[in-house]
């Protein structure tokens, strides 16, 4: 029906008087139009892969955060499909998914009917599938592509999220660089987790390595911490307040700047991974220094200019003055050590120096900081866990009067400084404090509110009372935020390869250099004291307190074996060879690598299959950090046993290997080969046959289902791999892989059959410790019994069988 026909007779008097207005009303309606035709065009297809879809990462913030994203952009310019991916079989990866999804919760200020009405798009837009070869991204590619024909659509782009160790990336950076990258018109964004590198060098051939796949503008390098609420509002902050600040930040008027992470935990449970990067690397280098150039950079005139943002941390990072020994403190609590030598099965003599606790003091040589001490301090067993920036100025003021006669929260004689809170200590929630004898701060009102009043607390000296106090109207996890400035390519939240670099050769210098200094020792908590406490004079650091008594002896002051030489014999009528632990693990991963080398030239893989326990992790780690040629690119990764618990927990033997070998190296993820202990939410049931399962996979790509090399051990009741005395599992007939019973927790296991084992074409047998003494004496004199000692039916057919003991389990 015609429009006009809808007029009154006023608007129709009223057109006639204004000739100009059909015109101005066409264009209107033509513009309206158009903006209609081109919010349509708009609209575009996000695809997001998820890597490492079942991890742990993924399953306590990834999968969350990705649904907050879906939460804020559903409705918008985009639609959306979420593809989890891994290594598992898909219907394992299936129910895990499901599992997950169901566990997924709304910010309290969405209704519950909302909240359950997005849930169930998010979940319907979610789906699982495994990623393993080449194949399997193309497949991706093409499904992506069909849903977006099929809606009518275009395609905006695909994010994928690296959530897997770094020893993968390469594999799958190179299928997404050939298989799977969008076409033209859209963009693909690829997030990384660190560690990115462990040194200057180390960073640079991971980063020329995915340089040759991605290019700079692609790659997105998460330090979580950037996406903490607090940290990301420096930035916004400093933007906001210009007016007052500007006369305030520099060198005339700041006294110093501390930028603070506490840990009250130790290290127990991840010294494998502290032995190799230890506190510098794991806070210092990323997370503080990150906050350092938020706080030191020149504020660019378009602080939402993520380009000017970058460019501007650079600067900062150019300006650092050089760290010399001298800069930093040093500490370790006391029982690190000893928990080294408990998980990392070191002997009673070994003592590390990694630090768990460091104070650096950092110098910036521009006209705007020259002078003003920055400290960057962190550790673990502390006396609290918090963190926070500390700006404080300097007070030139003085007050006649009576303190008690000061107006409270005002006087300009009371301190001045602004706090960035990021979160937990006695505040407990993450906040900006800003002096009420400075200025009143100017924060978004919308997402910013001011705290309420609290009697008796007091932060850095002060009560909250003498504080502007503001803290964040709704909290929101770190990984929400960060997937968020992916989702809309704000880059400024994320590492690039220059600022990375360049924190690497910063502080480089410093590691090496402190890499054979003894930390000064601490008990931990609140028994510290005083004993951590540091000051500076010039360009150095030092502990105010001189170096009390050890409370263990100094490293390296034991006697040494270096002077043994390794022992050949027999034993049980085969090859033996005897050392100190350290020479033993030492001349074992030199004969696993001259194998590996062997096999390839040979078939070109090596199929290496390894038993668990805590023995093999002194060997996991020499493999892992001494031997830069073995040829891992063509070497298959086995499992001898695994205990019947989910791969992500701490009792999993392969949640160890992953530890202290895989996450270090770089094999090819699809050569890594798990046992599948858990299949449909459940452990081990026999009904899943996960046994045939990993039978069928060792029959498909070992040539005879013959191992190159299988590694055992052996436990104090005779038994190996995981098969057990007195227990018929897997001691002789046709299967290849079979469960068994432990007569410890957790019961349940899988193992390899005994006949097997001896298809390898060589068995290394690993003992160690003075508490395999009196079994290893049993052994000796027993003949041929598998069903009373399950070690003693270990001899390949047609292979090797090679004993490596240590002295302690040898002779006692």
């Amino acid at each position: 029906m015609d429009q006009a026909a809808h007029r009154t007779d006023g608007e129709e008097r009223g057109l006639r008087r204004c000739p100009g207005c059909w015109k101005m009303l066409t264009v209107a309606m033509c513009m309206a139009l158009l903006g209609c035709l081109q919010a349509r065009e708009l609209q575009g297809h996000v695809s997001v892969i998820l890597l490492g879809a079942t991890g742990d990462l993924a399953r306590k913030y990834l999968w969350q955060g990705l649904f907050q994203l879906y939460l804020d952009e559903a409705g918008k310019a985009y639609n959306f499909s979420f593809h989890g991916a891994a290594l598992t079989d898909t219907r394992q990866g299936q129910e895990f998914i499901a599992k997950v999804l169901e566990s997924l919760s709304c910010p309290v200020d969405v209704a519950p009917g909302r909240c359950a009405e997005l849930k169930g798009q998010f979940q319907r837009l979610s789906g699982y599938r495994r990623l393993r070869t080449r194949e399997d991204y193309m497949a991706l590619s093409t499904d992506i592509e069909a849903r977006v024909q099929h809606e009518g659509l275009r395609e905006a782009g695909r994010i994928f999220y690296f959530s897997v160790p770094p020893f993968a990336y390469a594999d799958i950076a190179r299928n997404i660089n050939s298989s799977c990258r969008p076409g033209p018109g859209a963009w693909l964004r690829v997030v990384l987790e660190k560690p990115f590198g462990h040194d200057h060098l180390s960073a640079q051939q991971l980063a020329t390595e995915l340089g040759s796949f991605f290019r700079e503008e692609e790659m997105y390098r998460v330090d979580h911490y950037l996406g903490k609420q607090v940290v990301a509002q420096i930035l916004p902050f400093r933007d906001q307040n210009r007016k007052a600040l500007d006369g305030l930040w520099n060198r005339h008027h700041v006294e110093r700047v501390e930028i603070i992470m506490k840990e009250t935990v130790d290290a127990e449970g991840r010294t494998g991974f502290y032995e190799q990067y230890g506190v510098i690397r794991d806070v210092l280098q990323n997370h503080l220094t990150e906050v350092l150039t938020l706080v030191a950079m020149e504020l660019p005139h378009n602080a939402s200019s993520s380009e000017s943002v970058l460019q501007h941390k650079l600067r900062a990072f150019r300006a650092l003055r050089g760290l010399q020994k001298g800069s930093a403190v040093l500490g370790q609590y006391q029982a690190y050590s000893e928990q080294v030598r408990r998980e990392q099965q070191k002997p009673d003599t070994f003592h590390s120096r990694t630090p768990t606790f460091a104070g650096v003091l950092v110098l910036i040589d521009n006209l705007r900081w020259e002078g003003v001490p920055f400290i960057l301090m962190s550790g673990k067993a502390l006396d609290e866990r918090v963190g926070y920036v500390r700006v404080l100025f300097r007070n030139r003021a003085y007050c006649t009067q009576n303190r008690e006669r000061w107006v409270a929260g005002q006087s300009p004689c009371l301190p001045r400084q602004i706090v960035f809170h990021v979160g937990h200590g006695q505040l407990g929630v993450p906040a900006v404090l800003v002096s009420r004898n400075l200025f009143r701060p100017s924060l978004p009102p919308g997402s910013w509110k001011e705290l309420e009043g609290r009697p008796g607390l007091h932060l850095f000296g002060r009560p909250l009372s003498d504080y502007y106090a503001y803290s964040p109207v709704r909290e929101q996890d770190a990984y929400s935020v960060l997937i968020s400035h992916i989702f809309h390519g704000r880059k400024d939240s994320f590492i690039t390869t220059e600022n990375l670099l360049a924190s690497w050769g910063f502080w480089t210098p410093l590691l090496d250099s402190l890499a054979h200094e003894a930390p000064r020792l601490y008990p931990g908590g609140a028994e510290n004291g005083h004993l951590l406490d540091f000051e500076f004079r010039g360009a150095q650091l030092c502990f105010s307190q001189q170096q009390p008594e050890r409370l263990v002896p100094e490293p390296g002051s034991a006697p040494t074996p270096s002077a043994f030489q390794v022992l050949r014999a027999t034993y049980r009528d085969s090859p033996l060879i005897s050392a100190w632990p350290e020479e033993l693990i030492a001349k074992l991963a030199d004969d696993i690598e001259a194998a590996a080398v062997r096999a390839v030239r040979r078939a070109g893989t090596f199929h290496l299959a390894l038993s668990g326990g805590s023995s093999p992790v002194p060997l996991f780690q020499q493999l892992a950090t001494g031997h830069y040629g073995f040829p891992w690119a063509h070497t298959h990764l086995w499992q001898v046993d695994e205990r019947c618990v989910p791969l992500w927990d701490p009792e999993s033997n392969f949640q160890a290997l992953q530890a202290h070998l895989l996450q270090h190296i770089r094999v090819p993820y699809y050569n890594v080969h798990p046992m599948p202990v858990h299949l449909h939410q459940r452990l081990c049931a026999e009904e899943d046959r996960g046994p045939q399962m990993y039978a069928s996979e060792i029959s498909a790509l070992v040539a005879n289902s013959s191992f190159d090399l299988v590694l055992l051990g052996m436990g104090m009741d005779g038994h190996t791999a995981s098969l057990f005395p007195h227990s018929p599992a897997g001691l002789d007939g046709e299967p290849l892989v079979v469960l068994t019973e432990s007569p410890s927790a957790p019961q349940q296991r899988m193992s390899l059959s005994l006949p097997l084992i001896n298809r390898a074409r060589k068995v290394a047998i690993l003992v160690m410790g003075r508490v395999k003494r009196e079994i290893t004496l049993l052994v000796s004199r027993v003949g041929h019994e598998p069903k009373k000692w399950p070690i003693s039916g270990v001899l390949p057919g047609s292979g090797q069988l090679v004993w490596y003991m240590d002295y302690e389990a040898f002779l006692g």
